[in-house]
């Protein structure tokens, strides 16, 4: 048996026949036929790969691979072949190696993991393997590929990446129901997920979230195990700086189940290590979601989601139970602080909060009470102020409730308050109370002019018998002090505290500038110590001093004759020199400790010592630094030219601007004219296809009324009739002829009057074309405004503009009258058609009643034997007897 030879020679072997033992074995390996034979010696290179490491990789691995792509049907071949390889890339972690020994075991695994993946087609062939349900295949492929991402994480991410199916196949081993599997994969899963962005997605769109918390929720929350623990690893991998599987994260309303998470009981005491440790991973699970480096909408809509769903009312009642580690109580904190930073509706709920004492006190006051008690522990004091600066911040209402507590009006004897714990920190023997009380009590006035003017309200009680100070002049005093008593001991950290805190309450603050100068003592203090030649660590006083002299430059409204804008750049230039001002000033964002706390908002300092500077403040100063340094340099005359130029620019500016609004005045009323152009014409044209309609019908009446007047017969006789009924009839006829004439004569009016409307209406169309051409002629002369306008820019003569300016106006009433008289004349001509159609109606059944009325009489005359002579055989019965007449008056004349 070849297994049982080498282990029985092994060990009597030399060190020099080691390398041609593991020799023959690839060549049984290479050669065999029978799988046996290769199945024992790939097993004997196992046991040999783990002491003989190096010879084994060497001469071996490229005889392995070829094993794992022929002997697929053979599970066990399969797995000795996988753990062989294991143990080539991976060092043995049962032994504890010298660190200098663990380097060069680490180095060798990184150039066998090199060797291996040398060929893409290894980790393809790797990642089919893992399908293979059989344990003694999976396990140790598993790990392979594990400590194959350890050693060259970068490109095996790469190359799993391309790999059909690759990430798929690597999210089934979380639903394998072998633990060892499971909890492996869950370590192959961190290892993949590292750093990249691409991965994490594919991940995240797997069910991962889903398949995550079940698991987490299987093993007890945060009362589980290590198997937790690698899940909340591999939760902030896919999470973390990747906005696309927050959103997901989001969406898929997975914030509501963290809620579960952080239901810790009354019970507080011994918590296990794994407790703490996992507790602590979903603390930081919570803050990824809500970082403030995250999308402002983004985490907006997380704080909303953490509000509603009762998150941050449980975080909340971890931050005021009893019992709680220091570590889990310090990053719940500054996991609240996240929470509500910038949400108006949390940090509203965070200001009714109140810890569980008798009497009740607000969470804010009882956290307070821990920034200042040097006592605390230093981390603590830390997320302390970073949770009182999230409150603040964007939160002005929280602002002005800070702020009235130190309001003579408002303060309470009975209670500790948030103000008053501020400015016992602020005047404590704690140099690191100070810098945080200072820089607590600098947030309540970031961005808000109304709560640094009511700060100067404030009064201090200093001694009996002498008159209060304002906490403005307070922190001047101190300053002064330290001084005095930097030579006693490092009071840098408090100096640089009450110099924030000055720099942003009087900036952009005219009346706190007047406040601070009205003090003769406080200027002469601030040029002695720029002045001075100080040692390093007195270089950033030296530049928060030039900072705040420098606002009281910039932000002066000269209300203080002694301290005018001008005279203090006199002061820098005899005491101190513009240009040696300028230096003492770039030495704030010269200083190691500032980049740093620029990066973040959160305070991260390694020790006490190191906390200098505030976030916000950085900010303050990259907005300062260049505005004051050109206010010091500018002189008085180049200030003047200055001020005039921006005179007459905001003068040239106001010209153009009403030029602009007078322009775009007319082109609104040139539109409205077309509009009204084009109706008037649309209604004209209206008006007399109307008219003409009219016309027609009035010619069609009239017709009818002529075949009418035929149809009647001109003889009739009329018999039957008493004489009186004779006469009656007659009357009631000639009655209604005079009515049939008065009828004709109306409408006669009304056709001429129709004539009338016809030829007005031709007027009107002629005026609205006249019209149109005047607002053609109007246009054109707009745009040559407009043309003209740009030449106003370097134009000095505005006066001829002005007066074209009034020509126009002018043009553009009258245009308007017009517009306006064409518009009655129209309304006018409607009504009046309106009035002639309905009359012509009338008269049109007036003459049809009465030409009925004729013939039914007619008819009656008839039928009596009446004779009935129409108007024309009257009109000649008369001309005949009148001729009659004549002759007889002719006989007589002869007679």
């Amino acid at each position: 048996n070849l297994r049982e030879e080498i282990i029985l020679t092994l060990p009597r072997q030399s060190s020099a026949s080691e390398s041609a033992t593991i020799q023959k074995l690839c060549d049984r390996v290479a050669s065999s036929t029978l799988l046996e034979d290769r199945r024992d010696a790939v097993r004997a290179l196992k046991s040999l790969s783990k002491k003989y490491r190096m010879e084994v990789g060497t001469m071996a691995m490229d005889h392995l691979v070829r094993i794992l792509q022929s002997d697929r049907t053979d599970t066990e071949i399969l797995g000795y072949a996988l753990d062989t390889l294991y143990n080539i890339v991976c060092s043995d972690e049962e032994e504890e190696p010298e660190e200098s020994q663990q380097k060069q075991e680490d180095d060798l695994g990184a150039q066998f993991t090199e060797k291996f993946i040398g060929d893409p087609d290894n980790i393809t062939l790797l990642l089919t393997l893992l399908e293979e349900f059989d344990f003694h295949v999976r396990w140790p492929g598993v790990k392979l590929l594990t400590a194959l991402l350890k050693s060259q994480c970068a490109p095996v991410q790469s190359i799993v990446l391309v790999s059909p199916m690759g990430v798929s196949r690597l999210m089934d081993l979380l639903a394998d129901s072998r633990e060892v599997i499971r909890n492996d994969g869950l370590l192959l899963l961190q290892q993949l997920t590292k750093g990249n962005t691409a991965i994490q997605k594919i991940v995240a769109f797997e069910n991962a979230f889903e398949r995550l918390l079940e698991i987490i929720t299987e093993e007890g929350s945060s009362d589980g195990g290590i198997v937790v623990e690698d899940c909340l690893l591999l939760l902030l991998n896919l999470l973390k700086n990747n906005s696309s599987n927050q959103n997901f994260f989001k969406e898929g309303s997975y914030i509501q189940k963290m809620k579960s998470w952080f239901e810790v009981g009354d019970d507080n005491s011994g918590w296990s290590a794994q407790k703490v440790t996992n507790l602590h991973l979903m603390l930081q699970l919570v803050r990824v979601m809500v970082s403030p480096v995250n999308a402002p909408g983004a985490t907006a809509s997380c704080q909303k989601a953490m509000f509603q769903c009762g998150l941050l009312q449980q975080l909340c009642t971890i931050l005021m139970a009893t019992g709680v580690p220091a570590d889990i109580l310090t990053e719940t904190i500054n996991t609240v602080s996240e929470v509500i930073r910038g949400s108006e509706v949390n940090q509203d709920y965070f200001a009714s909060v109140n810890a569980p004492s008798n009497p009740p006190r607000p969470a804010i006051v009882v956290l307070l009470m821990s920034m200042v008690n040097e006592r605390q522990p230093f981390v603590l004091r830390c997320a302390v102020l970073y949770c009182f600066q999230c409150f603040l911040y964007k939160n002005q209402k929280g602002q002005g409730e800070i702020v009235a507590t130190l309001l003579p009006s408002t303060i309470d004897a009975s209670s500790v308050s948030a103000g008053q714990l501020l400015c016992g920190g602020l005047f404590s023997a704690d140099s690191l109370s100070n810098w945080c009380a200072a820089v607590a009590l600098a947030h309540a006035l970031q961005d808000n002019l109304t709560q640094k003017e009511q700060l100067l309200r404030v009064q201090l009680a200093t001694s009996l018998g002498k008159p209060p100070v304002s906490l403005l002049q307070q922190c001047t005093n101190i300053l002064s002090q330290g001084d005095k008593l930097e030579r006693r001991g490092s009071r840098v950290q408090t100096k640089v505290g009450l110099l924030m805190l000055l720099c942003t309450w009087i900036s952009n603050c005219p009346i706190a500038v007047m406040h601070f100068l009205h003090n003769q003592d406080n200027v002469p203090f601030l040029t002695g110590q720029i002045s001075e030649n100080l040692g390093e660590d007195e270089r950033l006083v030296q530049g928060l001093c030039a900072l705040l002299l420098g606002i009281c430059i910039y932000y002066n409204d000269n209300s203080l004759e002694n301290y005018t804008k001008e005279k203090l750049k006199q002061l820098i230039e005899k005491r101190i020199g513009k240009e040696n001002f300028v230096e003492k000033l770039g030495f704030i964002t010269k200083h190691e400790l500032y980049s740093r706390a620029a990066q973040k908002p959160q305070p991260a300092f390694s020790a006490p010592e190191h906390m200098l500077f505030d976030h916000e403040f950085t900010k303050l100063i990259k907005e300062l630094e260049g505005m004051i340094t050109k206010a010091v340099l500018k002189s008085s005359e180049d200030e003047k030219k200055e001020e005039e130029v921006k005179k007459t620019l905001e003068q040239h500016d106001s010209i153009i601007t009403q030029y602009k609004e007078l322009i775009r005045e007319q082109d609104c009323q040139i539109t409205e004219l077309k509009e009204q152009v084009a109706s008037l014409s649309s209604q004209s044209e209206t008006l007399q296809n109307t008219v003409t309609q009219q016309f027609s019908q009035i010619q069609q009446h009239r017709d009818q009324y002529n075949i009418l007047k035929l149809k009647l017969g001109k003889d009739s006789h009329v018999n039957g009739l008493q004489p009186e009924e004779r006469s009656q009839l007659r009357e009631q006829l000639e009655e209604l002829q005079r009515q049939n004439q008065l009828l004709q004569t109306q409408l006669t009016d009304r056709d001429s009057l129709i004539t009338s409307l016809v030829r007005e209406s031709g007027v009107c169309l002629q005026e609205v074309e006249l019209l149109r051409a005047q607002l053609q002629s109007q246009s054109a002369e707009i745009t040559e405004l407009q043309r003209e306008k740009q030449e106003l820019l370097r134009a000095p003569d505005v006066q001829a503009l002005l007066e074209r300016k009034e020509v126009m106006e002018k043009e553009l009433a009258s245009a308007s009258s017009t517009a306006a008289v064409m518009q009655t004349e129209k309304s006018q001509l409607q009504q009046e058609l309106q009035e002639s159609k309905k009359e012509q109606d009338d008269l049109l059944m007036l003459l049809a009643d009465q030409d009925q009325k004729i013939l039914s009489l007619k008819h009656r005359l008839k039928g009596l034997g009446e004779t009935i002579e129409d108007e024309d055989d009257l009109d000649a019965r008369d001309q005949s007897d009148d001729d009659d007449d004549d002759d007889d008056d002719e006989e007589e004349c002869d007679e």
